[in-house]
């Protein structure tokens, strides 16, 4: 089980320092796949950052710590003070925009065995590479290549094999199918899926796509602002949210068969240079009270298995239902008034970006 501590994290900058991972405690269970989602800049990246034990400058784990679950060679707690020696043997990391991490003047080949841990045995190791690329359905050759001259589904596939070659107990996945078209995402997801069951290892997963994480995983985290927010299985934040944040996201997938309108999130995050006082989702909840605007929540068990910082969690169901009897689809489109302004809306934002390109000529 992976223990994280009461993690910080900050970032240095020429500003000063700014705090991107905050107060973030979670056990994790080993052999799932838990899910890390919540909108871009909230600490995702940099918490994965912080669990790989990649916090050379200018990252740092400012407070808290990192226990995951096994020993080393010598018989010593794994923690984040000397994850590093377990690289790729115990804990692997695929990155965002993982394709362009291969090495573009070196094979494939090559690139499996400039590690320490197969680099005294390269014909035995290749041997065993070409067959594991085989069963992630690339022909055996593909690693006699250059990276340019494979497809971009063909790279990603590579960088799961990569992560995954020796059988590490920890796999770290930050949003693997960017990029990817949709086909490609689905049969990296599927190969995912299929190595974990396979593996028994624990992946944690990164991805902005609130149905990938439907699908792919046995739990989630939802983040905002630096904080996690709520905590549970993925049956249980898709069916029976305990945070309105959470409730947002996940009510704006659509559904076949439901026409009900998708509305967005008002506002925008919260700086992290100065945080408001209280729930930092508050200027944005439909559900905050004064409370909520002076005193942060803390991160609490409501239910069997499920964590949510919020102080009106019991309010949460009662929203969760006017939004889903809320207006559809069909009944905008019979409101001319409501036509009539999308299409001023529209007009204004074309002749606005008219001027900014006359301007830029």
């Amino acid at each position: 089980m992976i223990k994280l501590n009461n993690i910080e994290a900050t970032y240095t900058t020429v500003r000063g320092k700014v705090k991107a991972v905050e107060g973030v405690n979670l056990e994790i269970p080993d052999s799932i796949i838990l899910g890390i989602a919540g909108e871009s800049g909230c600490g995702k990246s940099t918490l994965m950052k912080v669990i790989y034990g990649d916090t050379g400058f200018p990252l740092s784990l400012s407070n808290g710590s990192v226990d995951y679950g096994f020993e080393n060679e010598k018989m010593q707690p794994v923690t984040n003070q000397n994850i590093q020696s377990e690289w790729f043997r115990n804990i692997s990391y695929i990155p965002q925009s993982s394709m362009s991490s291969l090495n573009p003047v070196v094979r494939i080949r090559d690139q499996f065995t400039d590690f320490p841990a197969t680099s005294g045995r390269k014909r035995e190791t290749l041997e065993k590479v070409r067959e594991f690329v085989q069963m992630l359905g690339l022909p055996p050759e593909s690693i006699d290549s250059y990276p340019h001259q494979l497809s971009g589904g063909m790279q990603q596939r590579i960088m799961v094999a990569l992560a995954t070659f020796l059988h590490p107990s920890i796999i770290l996945a930050d949003e693997p199918t960017t990029a990817l078209d949709v086909v490609v995402q689905k049969d990296i997801l599927i190969l995912l899926m299929r190595l974990q069951r396979m593996m028994k290892n624990t992946i944690i997963f990164v991805s902005h796509d609130m149905g990938v994480h439907y699908q792919v995983t046995h739990k989630m985290m939802i983040m905002y602002a630096a904080k996690a927010v709520e905590y549970a299985n993925t049956n249980d934040i898709f069916s029976n949210p305990l945070h309105p944040y959470t409730l947002m996201l996940t009510s704006s997938l659509p559904t076949i068969g439901d026409e009900r309108a998708r509305t967005g999130l008002p506002g925008r995050p919260p700086s992290l240079w100065d945080p408001p006082k209280g729930c930092r989702f508050a200027m944005r909840c439909p559900l905050a009270t004064p409370l909520c605007h002076e005193t942060e929540p803390e991160l609490l068990q409501h239910q069997p298995g499920r964590f949510s910082a919020c102080h009106r969690v019991d309010a949460v169901p009662a929203l969760a239902a006017k939004m889903h009897h809320g207006p559809k689809l069909s009944e905008f489109a019979k409101d001319r008034e409501l036509i009539a302004k999308v299409g001023s809306a529209l007009k204004a934002d074309a002749t606005e970006g008219a001027a900014i390109r006359e301007e830029l000529e």
